[in-house]
């Protein structure tokens, strides 16, 4: 096998105990067709891209042309499937590098969603059948160079001015940011924070691609400015008032945050596993010796207790019990088991593995990220603090 063919693998020889067998047949048919391109398609391409720090604006309508965004909502242009078909989506793309399954958290279940759950109808209408094809990009504006895990002290500011709003502030480390067609900007206003829809070829906002990363290299990150942007007063989101429903569109990502990670855990073990199997070293595979397949079983078992939680999860949210603090429990686990197998997978490899002919340092450096993104290692930490002890740690 090729260095570069085991990074999607999804063959049932590496699911132990059969977990896919859980799966809807919905999902299980969207897991055959997301695999399949995403391992001839994405696949061959994906550490050239990651070299070069891009990720080419097409392969949004690619995504969009199996769609791939807003799957999990319904109408305007979106099929409206399970949240397995979701979860086995975000594996598959997550596998190859998550930075593809962050175009698709980004688009479809931040700002998508928070279009479809707290949009006006001509908002829906306007952005979602164009944003379900890739035609029309999204980026959700919450970070800011000041206030990352506390989006309660945001200093963007909107105000009233005549019939119009006016937003002021920066906005960072965005996905999409620097390719989108409209971006959902959370501000503080007199009244209360508020989520806006601001098209990016409005006066006054600019994005500026953020370039020099070492993680999630083949994806677009950007910090927005926004000096005096006017928008109409139906640019407004009727819906999006106060941080709850900045969170909501948060644990929608952090969802799919779980189930991505096992895919990349995943591609980095069977790597591994193939490595050591073709390798010898003092006449004999890698794989024969004890160390080797400590480590093996190591990763396999963590692996499959990611892909546990993650099925565990999603049968929560099918059933409506699926609240923030399991999301952080799934989230703060998944990610922490992903980049162990990453770092355990990275050592089986020796030199080779700091190499894009392979894909585990990629991973492993993707990790560093996803363990901060859509809340950092602390504040899931604390969430569960907080659920286990009844006292709040943060203030």
């Amino acid at each position: 096998m090729t260095p570069m063919a085991s990074a999607g693998a999804t063959s049932s020889e590496h699911d132990l105990l059969d977990l896919d067998d859980e799966l809807s047949v919905e999902a299980r048919t969207t897991r055959d067709a997301v695999c399949a391109y995403a391992t001839t398609e994405l696949g061959p391409r994906i550490a050239d891209w990651y070299e070069r720090g891009t990720l080419p604006r097409d392969v949004a309508k690619e995504l969009g042309a199996l769609g791939l965004f807003g799957m999990q909502l319904n109408g305007y242009g979106c099929p409206g499937l399970s949240a397995d078909a979701y979860g086995v989506t975000c594996r598959e793309l997550e596998a190859v590098d998550s930075g593809l399954r962050s175009l698709v958290s980004v688009q479809g279940c931040l700002a998508m969603f928070a279009i479809h759950r707290y949009g006006s109808e001509d908002q829906r209408r306007a952005w979602l059948p164009a944003m379900a094809t890739g035609e029309a990009l999204g980026c959700f504006g919450l970070t800011e160079p000041e206030a990352g895990s506390d989006p309660g002290s945001m200093r963007t500011f909107a105000r009233r001015d005549g019939a119009d709003w006016v937003l002021s502030g920066t906005k960072t480390w965005i996905n999409n940011g620097a390719i989108a067609d409209v971006a959902v900007i959370w501000a503080r206003a007199d009244d209360g924070i508020l989520g806006f829809l601001v098209p990016t070829d409005a006066p006054g906002f600019t994005a500026r691609e953020i370039t020099r990363k070492l993680s999630l290299r083949a994806s677009n990150t950007a910090t927005i400015v926004l000096d005096d942007v006017r928008v109409p007063s139906p640019a407004l989101l009727p819906g999006a008032r106060g941080l709850k429903c900045v969170l909501s569109c948060l644990n929608e990502a952090r969802f799919g945050i779980v189930w991505g990670v096992v895919g990349a855990a995943r591609s980095c073990y069977t790597s591994a596993l193939d490595y050591v199997g073709s390798r010898e070293q003092f006449g004999r595979p890698l794989a024969s010796y004890q160390l080797s397949q400590r480590k093996l079983a190591d990763m396999a078992i963590a692996v499959t207790h990611a892909g546990m939680t993650a099925l565990r999860l999603t049968a929560l949210k099918q059933a409506g019990r699926l609240t923030p603090v399991r999301i952080s429990l799934g989230k703060l686990a998944n990610a922490r088991s992903a980049i162990e197998v990453a770092r355990i997978a990275r050592g089986m490899l020796g030199a080779n593995g700091v190499t894009l002919d392979y894909p585990v340092m990629r991973h492993m450096a993707n990790l560093e990220a996803v363990l901060t993104v859509e809340g950092t290692e602390e504040v899931h930490t604390l969430t569960i603090g907080h659920a286990v002890t009844g006292l709040s740690a943060f203030r």
